[in-house]
């Protein structure tokens, strides 16, 4: 399955039909341009180093071109990047696929220098799928091939940073890619002082992706870090002090910050998940107009529905 990640503000009714508007905005023209001329150029990234996170997960160190020093055009940007993968499975009516194309947000902070790393898990392969496995079983030496993506604008813009006051990042799974790197580009600034909330949610405890390093960032920063995890399996130990199930209004209450309207400073949320997941929390992706050539409108936040609209 893929994941999608989800921006909501948590406001009151009319603030809040505000801000998709914002949005809406942001995506169509995010849409019709590129952020540099890197976005533009599929590039090779040799593998030089791997390590096994979980039974089927992955975490990728790659190599940047010599020429370049970031992954991306501004280090203090969030980075997402487009792998390209000839499939050799064949599709449901048994003919070649061919070129398959799947988005990965780096884990790694956009200012590091000569790499970035991927957590990738290694999905079976299906028809029309397959990338997440390919990359895994790349072996150190070996490159993968993929492009930079655009900026992605939230309410009009790519900044992350001193945007907000609070910041909470719900996580199913891998979906904590995207969201561990918007909490270091945060926690890396000593002048930001927004306070960062995590929650992240996974069947078993051996499934808690990247959790010595999430574990030790808020160690690093117990003032403005905050993390809780919750379990959905069926066999937890009789001593696990986390949360448990997918998402409740209560969780939701005790494990994020509180609605920009409670108290007058600004609250963001990000969700990151399967469909499903986003779904129960945050309501469906919606789409923008249609595209001047007539094709379909870029995904956008719809209405805000599920656990956060109740809470």
């Amino acid at each position: 399955a893929q994941h999608r990640i989800t921006m909501l503000v948590l406001n009151n009714q009319q603030t809040r039909k505000r801000y998709i508007f914002f949005l809406l905005q942001a995506v169509a023209r995010s849409s019709s341009s590129a952020s540099s001329c890197q976005s533009n150029m599929v590039t090779s990234y040799p593998l030089l180093e791997k390590w096994q996170q979980s039974h089927d997960s992955f975490l990728l160190r790659f190599g940047l071109p010599p020429s370049t020093k970031f992954l991306g055009t501004d280090p203090m940007l969030p980075t997402c990047i487009s792998v390209h993968h000839n499939s050799t499975i064949l599709g449901k009516d048994n003919s070649p696929v061919g070129l398959l194309k799947k988005s990965y947000s780096p884990i790694s902070h956009p200012a590091t220098e000569g790499t970035f790393d991927l957590l990738v898990k290694a999905y079976t392969p299906v028809p029309g799928g397959g990338v997440g496995d390919a990359i895994c079983n790349l072996n150190v030496g070996q490159s993968l091939v993929g492009k930079l993506k655009s900026e992605r604008l939230v309410h009009g813009s790519p900044v992350i940073a001193k945007r907000w006051n609070r910041i909470g990042l719900v996580a199913c799974g891998t979906g904590i890619a995207p969201l561990i790197q918007l909490a270091r580009i945060i926690l890396d600034d000593p002048t930001d002082d927004t306070k960062v909330y995590l929650l992240s949610i996974n069947r078993n405890e051996d499934d808690i992706l990247m959790r010595k390093e999430i574990d030790q960032l808020e160690k690093e920063h117990p003032s403005r870090f905050h993390v809780s995890y919750s379990l959905t399996g069926k066999n937890l130990r009789s001593d696990w002090e986390g949360y448990v199930g997918r998402g409740s209004v209560d969780m939701a209450k005790n494990a994020l910050p509180p609605p920009s309207s409670s108290d007058g400073k600004a609250t963001m949320i990000f969700v990151c998940g399967t469909d499903g997941f986003r779904d129960m929390w945050a309501g469906p992706i919606a789409r923008a107009p249609p595209l001047p050539d007539g094709s379909k409108g870029p995904k956008i936040q719809g209405d805000l529905l599920g656990v956060l609209k109740e809470a």
